[in-house]
């Protein structure tokens, strides 16, 4: 049997534990710890409220502290909204507040960020500002920034020939709709801003009249950090594409920056049983379209045009060609996707065998292009006819794929292969470009001056464009490079003046 004195002489111990655990102290000296100095929000759309980010204030003396208040400098009026513990802070104050020893306080703190009046960013701060009981102040800094756009938040059908405005981004929450026999005009300077799962639907006509200072662009709604590094901008699937439907043509698109989306430009196939290759249903010059969640540039039984431009990074097919006729001149191809091993290939072609499908492959044409990604073979095709009906040729390019013996449809081409013994030099996939940065997930494929990219393009090819889609020259040295952009050397390498 144990003592009967024992049971009190334990429960004065434990008393006095918690005693000591829930004393406090108006120590002067005693500061809050703060896991940030400064909350700083990313420029957001203005009006729209910001997600939530969390503040800790630790207490890590040896007694409990009292706050005697915690108040947002900017009071009721301020653009930032304050959370201590679960308790709102009305009116941008709050009183008497207690923080046990080695405990703290979550705190979350949000935004909605005022017009700006202007074209430009509005940039703002306030302060949260600590009273404790001892007397000592303490702060915390809040930054953000707000730039105006117009918001839709139902979708918009245009009926009737119109051009968007340009002097603010357009925010979509909605789908974009262009109604068959109507033509959307987004001229240089224009931004869209799809919400998620917002897309552009093409019935009638879109025409794309964007420059190299000022692209056009296409782009989901996020402008703040998924993680400190890492831009939701620079990420895929924040909003859908573009689908150019059934009996549109004519669609026309110039320096065109289109990124992150579910999938890139989808264009169904024409209503003619054999496509007329005097109605292109889209034409691209000089775009982008990049860091994609599914296929990049898809197209179903039609006639396209593409010069100049760059398709990038698709957990999909980066191009996709399933019957129709095609021609590709000056551009890039790069199935680099980060996020997955399970990718697409850069470049898929596809012929029905009795057209009822797709439709048949008559014509697929890449002139002075770049072909590769990380995969030894990316590019592949299905039921191509060998009987002379599809006429495809890949001329002075760039390819990732095994090296062919076939002089007819594989013309002066160099091949992207793993390196050989004897070719110790030679740079292969990511290796051939200027920029590849994978963790923050930034490119450049502009050739390095070393790539087998490098003059391998023919200059002599009918109706060739004379400058890159960064508008450099392709005449300043011996032979154009393959691909959407021409190799620049840097300052230090240029010669005297």
């Amino acid at each position: 049997m144990k003592p009967k004195f024992l049971l009190p002489a334990l429960f004065a111990v434990l008393l006095a534990a918690c005693s000591d655990y829930e004393s406090f102290s108006s120590d002067p000296g005693f500061r809050l710890t703060f896991s940030e100095d400064t909350i700083a929000f990313d420029t957001l759309v203005s009006t729209i409220p910001s997600s939530t980010k969390t503040l800790y204030a630790f207490n890590n003396n040896g007694d409990g502290m009292r706050i005697s208040k915690v108040q947002l400098e900017g009071g009721a009026g301020s653009h930032f909204r304050v959370n201590v513990d679960g308790r709102f802070l009305a009116g941008g104050v709050w009183s008497d507040f207690e923080v046990l020893r080695h405990d703290s306080l979550v705190i979350r703190i949000e935004m909605t960020p005022p017009e700006a009046g202007s074209s430009e960013p509005r940039y703002f701060e306030d302060k949260l500002n600590f009273l404790l009981e001892n007397g000592a102040e303490q702060t915390v800094v809040l930054t953000g920034g707000s730039v105006d756009a117009y918001i839709l938040k139902e979708g918009l059908v245009v009926e009737a020939d119109q051009t968007l405005p340009t002097d603010k981004p357009l925010v979509i929450y909605d789908s974009l709709v262009v109604a068959a026999g109507a033509a959307l005009t987004l001229t240089e300077g224009t931004t869209l801003m799809f919400h998620d799962r917002a897309a552009l639907h093409v019935y009638g006509k879109l025409l794309v009249e964007g420059s190299l200072e000022k692209p056009v662009v296409l782009r989901g709604d996020r402008l703040d950090h998924m993680f400190d590094y890492l831009l939701y901008d620079n990420t895929p699937s924040r909003w859908e594409g573009i689908v150019i439907h059934r009996g549109s043509l004519g669609n026309e698109l110039f320096q065109c920056d289109l990124h992150s989306s579910c999938f890139g430009i989808i264009v169904e196939d024409t209503e003619e049983t054999i496509p007329d290759e005097a109605k292109p249903s889209v034409t691209l010059d000089c775009c982008i379209l990049h860091n994609i969640g599914g296929d990049g540039l898809q197209l179903n039984n039609c006639v396209s045009r593409v010069t100049n431009t760059q398709v990038s990074n698709t957990l999909g097919h980066t191009v996709s060609i399933s019957g129709g006729s095609h021609i590709f001149i000056y551009s890039t191809l790069a199935q680099f996707y980060p996020f997955t091993a399970n990718r697409g290939d850069a470049l898929h072609l596809a012929s029905s065998e009795d057209g009822a499908d797709y439709g048949l492959l008559r014509k697929a044409h890449f002139i002075n292009c770049v072909i590769t990604g990380y995969g030894q073979d990316v590019i592949m095709g299905e039921n191509i006819p060998e009987d002379g009906s599809c006429s495809y040729l890949f001329h002075h390019s760039f390819l990732g794929t095994p090296a062919v013996d076939d002089e007819e449809h594989f013309a002066g081409c160099v091949f992207d292969q793993d390196k050989k013994k004897n070719e110790e030099e030679k740079l292969v996939r990511q290796e051939n470009f200027l920029v590849f940065d994978t963790e923050n997930f930034i490119y450049d494929f502009t050739p390095r001056d070393s790539s087998l990219i490098r003059s391998l393009a023919d200059p002599a090819y009918d109706g060739l464009p004379l400058f890159d889609r960064k508008g450099v020259s392709r005449l300043t040295d011996e032979s154009p490079d393959a691909g959407c952009y021409e190799y620049v050397a840097p300052p230090d390498e240029e010669g005297e003046p």
